[in-house]
């Protein structure tokens, strides 16, 4: 905080520009610091969500394989084997090729993984050292 107690108003104009100038050094060193923070949280929250997601894929494809097994068995009464596996082969690639589809779609949907935060105080910080005045 500036007061008259630390000598500003005696300082000259150079002496105030370089102080100006090794305060906002700290400050943008100090958003990258943010920003380092702010990643590393949605680091640590996005692996425990993607270690859950794993082991939730390998149950699921576990029942999948389980599944696929019942509905060749249960096809078997209608046709042979062979055309029962392939039929259900068939139902899961166009299964796999819609969630294709839409993960692609979401994708591209999907907002970047960057700070977006420490972006904007960037900003403001940017704008402030252009027009101080204002």
């Amino acid at each position: 905080m500036i007061t008259a107690n630390n000598g500003l108003r005696d300082r000259s104009t150079a002496e105030l520009v370089k102080r100006l100038s090794q305060q906002a050094s700290a400050l943008v060193r100090q958003e990258i610091e943010l920003a380092k923070a702010e990643i590393r949280e949605k680091a640590g929250e996005a692996s425990v969500g993607i270690g859950a997601l794993a082991a939730a894929a390998v149950a699921a494809l576990l029942a999948l394989g389980a599944f696929t097994a019942f509905l060749i068995m249960a096809l078997d009464g209608a046709m042979p084997a062979w055309a029962a596996a392939l039929c259900v082969t068939i139902a899961w690639g166009l299964v796999a090729a819609g969630l294709v589809l839409y993960g692609r779609q979401q994708l591209q949907e999907m907002r970047t993984a960057v700070p977006e935060k420490t972006f904007e105080t960037l900003k403001e910080d940017i704008q402030w050292l252009k027009h101080p005045t204002n």
